[in-house]
């Protein structure tokens, strides 16, 4: 008789059963990592839409820091807790009807602002250093000695050259002043195109405590090991099937002929 040839393979409960793939405590683990990457990524993003609104500055008026164009986040703040260093949004319709504006606030109520000693801002008679400018001139016009009411603040650009800010409106009755009623949120990052986080205005904090950062860092970590979860949870099945196959094709090998 002529040679026959057979195959030996593995067990049936070795191979591609009819199981879910990888057992059942990792598809326990899978559905669990998809569903709290869910939570954690819509949770993120609701969060988001709940402290931030998104604004595009119009102008220039606060380069270098933001330019014409960019897209902003800003946090939904009290006009209360605003302080010295904060990019505000604010609307005030004696500067502009009914659009909102962009710009740093410098000074507080009670505060004596004026420009320039040897180049740089001062508010209560203390020289400011201020990084944001990249090494721009601080003022090339000048600012009088301002005495800022309470409940105002006093705000330039960034842009000091060509940014019509408190300084271009010290003629008015509140001497170039906005009131903090006005002010509606404050600045944390520019997000398109993506620079990130403002620069802390370390400068200021000689004449007192700076704002901290919104939870914008928190809100993008969430939103990321959120959308992490999903995937590696959503590729957990075919991964292990995968696997599966090619233990059962390993297993399997020709005995020889006989």
């Amino acid at each position: 008789m002529g040679g026959e040839s057979t195959t030996r393979t593995a067990p049936r409960s070795g191979g591609t059963g009819t199981g879910p793939a990888g057992g059942r405590t990792g598809q326990r683990l899978s559905g669990l990592a998809v569903a709290l990457g869910l939570v954690l990524f819509l949770g993120g993003f609701a969060w988001a839409a709940v402290v931030y609104r998104p604004y595009t500055v119009p102008t220039s008026s606060m380069t270098p820091t933001i330019d014409m164009g960019d897209r902003v986040l800003a946090q939904r703040v009290d006009g209360d807790e605003i302080r010295r260093g904060d990019v505000v949004v604010f609307y005030d319709k004696s500067w502009v009807s009914n659009a909102p504006v962009v710009k740093r606030v410098v000074a507080v109520g009670g505060d004596t602002v004026a420009c320039c000693t040897q180049g740089k801002l001062t508010v209560n008679g203390k020289p400011i250093d201020e990084p944001y400018l990249k090494g721009g001139v601080a003022e090339d016009k000048n600012i009088p000695t301002v005495k800022v009411p309470e409940g105002r603040l006093f705000l330039l650009g960034d842009e000091r050259q060509g940014s019509l800010d408190s300084s271009a409106h010290l003629d008015d009755a509140a001497k170039g002043t906005v009131a903090r009623a006005d002010v509606t949120a404050r600045v944390d990052a520019v997000v398109w195109p993506m620079k990130g986080m403002l620069e802390r205005p370390t400068g200021f904090e000689q004449l007192g405590a700076l704002s901290r950062p919104g939870p914008l860092r928190t809100i993008v970590l969430l939103v990321v090991v959120g959308a992490v979860l999903v995937l590696a949870g959503g590729a957990y099945g075919p991964i292990a099937k995968r696997l599966g196959r090619s233990r059962a094709r390993a297993r399997t090998e020709p005995a020889g002929a006989r």
